[in-house]
């Protein structure tokens, strides 16, 4: 796919890994509508990127959404729908196990009501994560829900046809999720990376390159993209 002049709608694209996308492609010379439900997190953005406000967990305002914006050639989804669970499954509150899988209804939503929208030669990239397929102590919602999304992908991959969705699973990134700073920043990024083959965080930027590798080759689809440092082959 050549992204110049293509209209591209990235979800949770006003920080982080989305807000990264979204910069790489309007640089690419797309027109991109980067959507989250506090868009103001963006700061400044170029003219080509317009800002919007959306809970991709509301199926309904998400069919509004994609109504009024018409005719698209990519989409990307890196919302992560809100709060995650972590520790050990037998003591974990099971709401907050329910509720991180407000990530996958969220991109059930966006798949259901975008992909009618999509064009023929039209891309789809999700975003998931490391722990899908090695998951670390504590981090068994965050497997699960990866997991459901890299399922979901490969399962959809034949109905839209010639359409195409995959999957960038992303390691240890540096974001703003994590809310330390300073040396405690540092420290906690030193010691969470100390076991991987590149012995640091990624950044969204790197991450953000895997999606667009994505969307621009047109010969992949239903697979997943692995921007983890070498996390799934580390002993």
């Amino acid at each position: 796919m050549d992204i110049s002049g293509k209209k591209a709608i990235v979800l949770g694209g006003t920080s982080g890994i989305g807000l990264q996308a979204s910069l790489m492609l309007a640089e690419k010379g797309a027109s991109v509508v980067a959507v989250s439900r506090d868009p103001s997190k963006a700061g400044d953005v170029p003219s080509s990127i317009r800002l919007g406000a959306l809970d991709t967990r509301d199926p309904e305002a998400v069919e509004a959404f994609f109504n009024i914006e018409g005719d698209i050639d990519i989409l990307v989804n890196s919302a992560t729908g809100g709060s995650r669970a972590f520790g050990p499954f037998m003591e974990m509150d099971m709401k907050g196990f329910q509720g991180s899988f407000d990530k996958l209804w969220g991109y059930a939503n966006v798949l259901r009501y975008g992909v009618s929208h999509l064009r023929e030669a039209g891309s789809i990239v999700l975003v998931s994560g490391s722990p899908a397929r090695r998951p670390k102590p504590g981090q068994i919602a965050l497997s699960a829900v990866g997991s459901a999304v890299e399922a979901l992908a490969r399962a959809i991959a034949a109905e839209i046809a010639p359409k195409r969705i995959n999957v960038v699973s992303p390691g240890i990134i540096d974001t703003p999720m994590v809310a330390l700073s300073g040396d405690d920043r540092a420290k906690h990024y030193q010691n969470v990376t100390k076991t991987q083959l590149i012995g640091r965080p990624g950044d969204a930027a790197e991450v953000a390159k895997g999606i667009v590798f994505a969307i621009e080759n047109d010969f992949i689809t239903g697979t997943t993209i692995d921007v983890d440092g070498g996390w799934l082959v580390a002993q």
